[in-house]
């Protein structure tokens, strides 16, 4: 498998649209009929690969311990304190975080479905999209000592509801907050959240991707913005994905000017709708509904090498989120094997990685030892023998680094 050649890196490059001013021209149409979008994105063609902070600097998972390499991120995830941290990283090229609509047409940034407090001898629960957008940010620590705050709670994995606390913590944002007060170096990876358990109608997608393109930090899909706004964000690189097939298309067809990519774990879970059960049919979604990449669960890229060659050929951007990528051999595999781009928790460590790997010195920055150029370009293929033997290797990495 080949480091990224020039069909990859024309794909990478379909990442992010930097938008230069509110006269800026559209995309103009590609050789295949797809919009080729002007995408100067400079990373990737630098490094092979670029590195995205999720939820900012990492998520959190209620009840891990410190230190583990999985939900123990110092900050609050998806606040304006973990954007800032990641974006004072010059290696991280883009913050992930989810993005929902609430009860009032306001697009909030926060992950999960229901949000949770404690009431008075009992968890109260709400869904986010139920609440107004003054209810939603009574949530957590407040920016005014006036108000009281609700505590925030949050169920773990197996069920438990516990206290959801931060070595470090912030409010809760909206996404007008972010594009105004994070740093307009630091891409944003908008997912546009949905419940699986909701059979959505067309009319309620629709209402939800409507409210977050009329974000008025939005440039060029909104020229009546205030000059200070607009100066704000009109160079951020923006794009969305979703799990949800049909709101990608939707957002894809409302809207030209940002990429959009398919969220898929890659056939590592089923689904009832038969659009996201595999690597394969995220990529027939991809060009049916004319997207421009995919970001997959690394496990199933890495059991699956072949699909980097599949989104390749396909002139698809490919980047990869999941807890293997917070193993650097993991990343490294897939820097080998043409990955455009990671989705990490550990945030510093890994961008550190990466950018060592394009100077041929994997484990820069964590005290490694490095190889030389010419046994990087050596490496540039794996039989699928050696392949199978690394992926092996994996979850030994993970076990040993918790």
């Amino acid at each position: 498998m080949a480091l990224p050649g020039p069909a990859a890196t024309r794909a990478a490059v379909r990442l992010c649209r930097i938008a230069a001013s509110a006269s800026s021209y559209l995309p103009s149409a590609a050789a295949d009929g797809r919009r080729e979008l002007e995408l100067p994105f400079a990373l990737v063609a630098e490094r092979g690969m670029v590195v995205g902070g999720h939820r900012g600097m990492g998520m959190n998972a209620v009840g891990a311990p410190p230190g583990a390499r999985f939900g123990a991120a110092r900050e609050r995830e998806n606040t304006l304190l973990s954007f800032g941290r990641a974006a004072a990283h010059a290696a991280v090229a883009f913050v992930e975080f989810d993005v929902q609509v609430t009860k009032d047409g306001c697009p909030i940034i926060f992950h999960d479905d229901f949000i949770l407090t404690q009431g008075t001898g009992a968890v109260h629960e709400r869904r986010v999209t139920d609440l107004l957008l003054e209810d939603f940010l009574s949530y957590g620590p407040q920016r005014e000592s006036c108000k009281v705050s609700k505590p925030l709670l949050r169920r773990a994995g197996d069920g438990r509801v516990l206290n959801w606390t931060t070595e470090d913590d912030d409010s809760l944002c909206t996404l007008q907050e972010a594009f105004q007060r994070v740093s307009p170096r630091l891409g944003f990876n908008i997912e546009l959240k949905f419940d699986d358990s909701i059979m959505y109608h067309r009319k309620d997608l629709q209402c939800a991707l409507k409210a977050v393109l009329q974000v008025q930090s939005f440039p060029l899909l909104r020229i009546e913005l205030s000059k200070v706004v607009f100066e704000h964000a009109r160079n951020r690189p923006v794009f969305f994905s979703s799990f949800h097939p049909d709101a990608a298309q939707m957002m894809r067809e409302l809207q030209s000017l940002y990429p959009v990519l398919f969220l898929t774990e890659g056939g590592t879970s089923k689904h009832h709708d038969p659009r996201r059960n595999s690597f394969d049919d995220a990529v027939r979604v991809c060009l049916e509904y004319d997207l421009h990449g995919i970001v997959s669960e690394a496990r199933g890229v890495l059991k699956n090498p072949s699909a980097v060659a599949r989104a390749q050929e396909s002139n698809l951007a490919l980047l990869t989120y999941g807890q293997l990528n917070n193993v650097w051999e993991a990343v490294y595999i897939q820097y080998l094997m043409g990955v455009h781009g990671v989705i990490v928790d550990r945030v510093e460590e890994i961008s550190d990685a990466v950018a060592g790997f394009g100077l041929g010195k994997p484990g820069l920055g964590r005290g490694g030892a490095g190889v030389d150029g010419a046994k990087t370009h050596q490496a540039q293929a794996f039989s699928q023998q050696q392949l199978g033997f690394l992926l092996r290797l994996i979850p030994e990495l993970i076990e040993q680094r918790h």
